[in-house]
């Protein structure tokens, strides 16, 4: 009975009129997470990025050869290009505007789509341009056509008049674009100049035949308040001057480009260096149409794929039955490498690019890549014969870790005594293997049902744990939930953790979907960070997705994440027939297996956020976590009154 009056009373409040049509831009300030990943310093500078993309997409095209960055005293931006300039005539679909008020006034609006006025370029959806219009208070647009200077106004995405002449401009060429973020949107967070000069400095490795030069009227102490950026040698030179200083296997670095269209008869090319070194952990650092994808994707899974089978063919000619046993992970130690690669039309993960998935790509990078690695190691033989040894010492010394870890597992567990506790995985290797972390003995009976036996364990805490910043060591020691974890893990903590000693590969935090859940993920991502830092580094660290809510039309089910998603498939339907059943999960103990296994455990169709820490601002990171989670508590007034207003629904 009260069911059918709940559902009655929200059938009456819930009719046409419910149904909200955001105009315009009203959707990018309204939800600026879906455009540009948040609200934060991160997103901020990402607004930057997406104009300089446009003008990097002028200079790949090969019609600009020259940018210029500004930052102005009140932490508003100019980027400038030689390039064509925006169309300024009036658009063919919309009458009485002009081409330039589409691009930055609508949403999917662009040169680039067909790929007929770029063949690669970074802006693929037509968005950029016009969510950072979206979200900036003032900005300014000039464009010099046909020796002419015009110029139209904007102000939270709406165009404040015409394009207007502003006369003549007989040695000028090229859009310049002058933006002014709002402060609604983003706060008291401001430009740095220090990110902008890092991430400008790399464009300029991106593409060779650019020149970049940049201007701050803002003076953090530590930034050149004038620079020009350009580097012949692209990729090489990035290389050379990161690795600066440190002993490397091979005294030049294994470098080159291929051109896609000479090789393979499709648009595109790809560049890029690796070299191998003792003195640092590697890395690889990735870019697609110069837009950098840190979570990688396709085009580094082909150059992987290049070098790895370029080292084993190598060690097979060198008599050398042991390379055979060298794998991606043993090529990432010590491996330093740079790639980028142009394509048309790429397909990223996200509108804020982070991670390539055009599946072509790895063919084309892979193809170009093998011929010329192949012939590089044949021509050095010397550096060939080193890099293929220390490969060969990585590949040994990860198989004796990983047989002692073997060991160790069975040992730890009987060590540990935690019965109903640490539910342990059977795979005796690291590689492969997850500890989920769960509040709660019900979530553990679910999880432990739903669960992988093979490569899942799980690890079951009783509440919150201790808030670890600034507590004494004394009662870190004494605290249970805390030592069951460091036992669980294997590693120790603080000055005494060992990633080489991790008894699993992903650590994925599930708690539940409200406010609870998000306090203890808080308070274990805190501890994680401050006491087992190289963790998060090395991209161990995970949070788990579990929806909130659960859809039934029928036999027909589907998961939303939050209310927002939910509404926006009750509105849209399921595509089946007879009414709709909302259930909301409490916790994950009330979700039965098979509900946690499909949305939250499966590897084939949950969603994972891996939790990662900016490396161009490591200590804005540290800053945040002192104000939210130290021991004084008006940091964190201080930080509630500053973004308050940004909460649109509190979940209490």
């Amino acid at each position: 009975m009260a069911d059918d009056f709940l559902s009655a009373e929200s059938a009456s409040d819930y009719d046409a009129a419910s149904i909200e049509v955001l105009e315009g831009l009203e959707p990018v300030r309204k939800r600026p997470g879906m455009y540009i990943g948040g609200t934060d310093e991160r997103a901020l500078h990402h607004l930057v990025a997406e104009v300089l993309d446009n003008a990097m997409d002028e200079a790949v095209a090969g019609y600009a050869n020259r940018i210029e960055v500004t930052l102005h005293a009140d932490h508003s931006v100019t980027i400038t290009d030689n390039g064509r300039g925006i169309p300024v005539g009036p658009h063919p679909k919309f009458p009485g505007k002009s081409a330039l008020e589409v691009i930055f006034c609508t949403l999917h609006a662009g040169g680039k789509f067909s790929g007929k006025a770029y063949q690669t370029s970074g802006g693929l959806h037509g968005v950029g341009a016009a969510v950072v219009n979206a979200l900036s208070d003032s900005m300014v647009v000039q464009v010099a056509r046909d020796r002419q200077l015009h110029e139209q106004r904007f102000s939270r995405g709406i165009a404040l008049g015409p394009v207007e002449h502003a006369g003549a401009a007989p040695n000028r060429r090229g859009t310049s674009v002058t933006f002014h973020p709002d402060a609604e949107i983003f706060g008291q967070h401001q430009l740095r100049p220090a990110r902008l000069f890092t991430s400008i400095r790399s464009k300029a490795f991106l593409f060779s035949g650019v020149e970049i030069r940049w201007k701050s009227e803002v003076d953090d102490g530590e930034t050149p308040a004038e620079a020009s950026f350009r580097f012949p040698g692209g990729l090489s030179d990035y290389l050379a001057e990161t690795l600066a200083g440190a002993s490397t296997y091979s005294d030049q670095p294994f470098a080159g480009s291929v051109d896609f269209r000479e090789r393979f008869g499709v648009p595109g090319k790809v560049e890029w260096a690796i070299n191998w070194t003792p003195s640092r952990d590697g890395f690889l650092q990735s870019y697609c149409n110069t837009v950098p994808t840190p979570e990688g994707g396709t085009h580094e899974a082909g150059f992987w794929a290049a070098i790895l089978k370029g080292i084993r063919a190598y060690g097979e000619l060198a008599n050398n039955r042991k390379a055979a046993q060298i794998t991606r992970d043993d090529l990432l130690a010590g491996g330093c490498a740079l790639v980028s690669c142009f394509i048309a039309d790429p397909e990223f993960v996200g509108q804020t690019k982070d991670r390539l998935a055009t599946t072509e790509a790895a063919r084309l990078v892979e193809g170009a890549v093998r011929d010329h690695f192949d012939n590089w190691l044949a021509a050095d033989t010397k550096s060939a014969g080193a890099i293929l040894d220390f490969l060969v010492l990585r590949a040994e010394e990860r198989q004796r870790r990983r047989q002692e870890k073997e060991t160790q597992r069975k040992s730890a567990t009987r060590r540990l005594r935690l019965p109903g506790k640490l539910v342990d995985c059977s795979l005796g290797a690291r590689d492969g293997t997850e500890l989920f972390i769960v509040e709660g003995d019900s979530a553990g009976g679910s999880a432990k049902m739903a669960r992988d036996r093979r490569t899942q364990a799980l690890l079951p805490l009783r509440g919150k744990i201790l808030n670890v910043l600034g507590a004494a060591s004394s009662k870190l020691g004494s605290n249970q939930e805390i030592n069951d974890l460091c036992q669980a893990l294997g590693t120790g903590m603080g000055t005494k953790f060992n990633l080489d000693d991790l008894r699993y590969d992903k650590i994925i935090i599930m708690t539940d979907a409200d406010v609870d859940g998000a306090h203890i993920a808080s308070l274990l991502m805190t501890f994680f960070y401050a006491k087992m830092r190289p963790l998060i580094d090395h991209g161990h660290l995970y949070l788990a997705c579990p929806p909130l809510f659960r859809l039934t039309q029928g036999a027909r089910r589907v998961y939303c994440i939050d209310e927002a998603e939910k509404d926006a498939l009750l509105a849209r339907g399921l595509g089946g027939k007879g009414r709709i059943d909302v259930s909301r999960f409490k916790g994950l103990g009330e979700m039965d297996a098979k509900d946690l296994k499909e949305t939250t455990m499966d590897p084939n169709s949950r969603k994972l956020i891996r939790v990662t820490i900016d490396e161009d601002e490591p200590g804005e990171t540290g800053e945040l976590v002192e104000r939210l989670m130290g021991k004084k508590p008006e940091l964190r007034f201080q930080y509630i009154q500053e973004n308050a207003r940004f909460v649109e629904e509190v979940d209490v």
